[in-house]
């Protein structure tokens, strides 16, 4: 089983990528966000180095699922659509050019379609409020003093991550939207774990 997460900022991408990764005992694929160099540059000039950070996160996540592509199982903390929400955020929001994001989807589908797909996109849900929370607990200093670039983030991410959907024609039966509570309750972990095991089970079993 190999599960793609997608969420908004701070609802929980890596550490429910951990906890699943080690349930079922899979190799989990992160993004190593905190260590590209672009992204702190992005949030102090975000319209220089908008183009140059998706590109650069694109390219870093595109070797990664490369390099896992042959994984029969694995957990992966973020998508190459995933990332495709943030190009478009930044075009909704005039931080990219009409020119820019072209380029960037340009690149993103010679990505995809080098790459096997997952067979579930999990996309997380969390109110604002908790996002906002859970962004202000782990204390990134990066993030700091940027909420309007949050609640905008935050008031668009799912209607652009559908359109992206739709775009691409993904199965809608491969897409699981799954409204978080606590991860680390032990009820709630073997809920959400339920709740994958059981679409997996309908998606292979619709293959036969």
């Amino acid at each position: 089983m190999r599960i793609g997460i997608i969420g908004p900022i701070g609802s929980g991408k890596s550490t429910l990528s951990k906890l699943l990764a080690e349930h079922y005992e899979v190799p989990m694929v992160a993004e190593p966000v905190e260590k590209n160099e672009f992204l702190p540059l992005f949030y102090e000039d975000m319209k220089t180095f908008a183009l140059l950070s998706q590109n650069a996160f694109y390219s870093s996540l595109f070797l990664l699922m490369w390099n896992s592509k042959d994984y029969e199982s694995c957990v992966f903390d973020s998508t190459l659509f995933s990332n495709l929400v943030f190009t478009e955020l930044l075009r909704l929001d005039g931080t990219m050019s009409a020119y820019e994001v072209a380029l960037t989807y340009a690149i993103a589908d010679e990505h995809l379609k080098r790459l096997p797909d997952v067979d579930i996109h999990l996309v997380l849900r969390q109110s604002e409020e908790q996002l906002f929370k859970n962004v202000n607990k782990r204390g990134r200093e990066m993030e700091k003093d940027k909420y309007d670039y949050l609640k905008f983030h935050y008031g668009n991410y799912f209607d652009v991550l559908d359109r992206i959907f739709k775009n691409y024609q993904v199965p809608e039966e491969k897409i699981l939207y799954l409204d978080l509570g606590n991860i680390f309750d032990e009820k709630e972990f073997a809920r959400i774990c339920r709740v994958i095991e059981d679409r997996y089970a309908k998606l292979q079993k619709n293959k036969k």
